[in-house]
């Protein structure tokens, strides 16, 4: 996956908000709660996302995908698609989508009305 291609699948999710930081990575939220980051890989593109503690102990091994540095080491369930062959980019969508969702449950029912998300 490219770095556009991410930027384009996660800009899609709605009421997603992008910002740049932590040395130019894209950022993506919602409602304030990360879901996706585009960076964090010495210059060469990376993806990392929230995963199921299932999802995170089946994958975390696997080639081009690794515990996301700063996030997993905190205790986190988060990984980081590094390098080939890495995850194919359908699996990886399927993945960020699920981070979203993780995200989105962790907000309010109030924040969520307010995105515009539940009614």
């Amino acid at each position: 996956m490219t770095r556009t291609r991410f930027n384009a699948f996660c800009g899609g999710l709605p009421a997603a908000e992008h910002v740049v930081q932590w040395g130019n990575a894209d950022v993506w939220k919602v409602g304030g709660k990360v879901f996706a980051i585009g960076g964090w890989n010495e210059g060469q593109d990376a993806f990392t996302f929230k995963v199921t503690p299932l999802a995170y102990e089946v994958l975390r091994d696997q080639p081009g995908i690794r515990p996301a540095p700063y996030l997993a080491s905190r205790g986190m369930t988060w990984l980081q698609v590094h390098d080939d062959p890495g995850l194919p980019d359908a699996e990886l969508e399927a993945h960020l989508r699920a981070s979203y969702d993780m995200a989105l449950k962790r907000l309010t029912k109030k924040a969520r009305i307010a995105l515009g998300l539940e009614t």
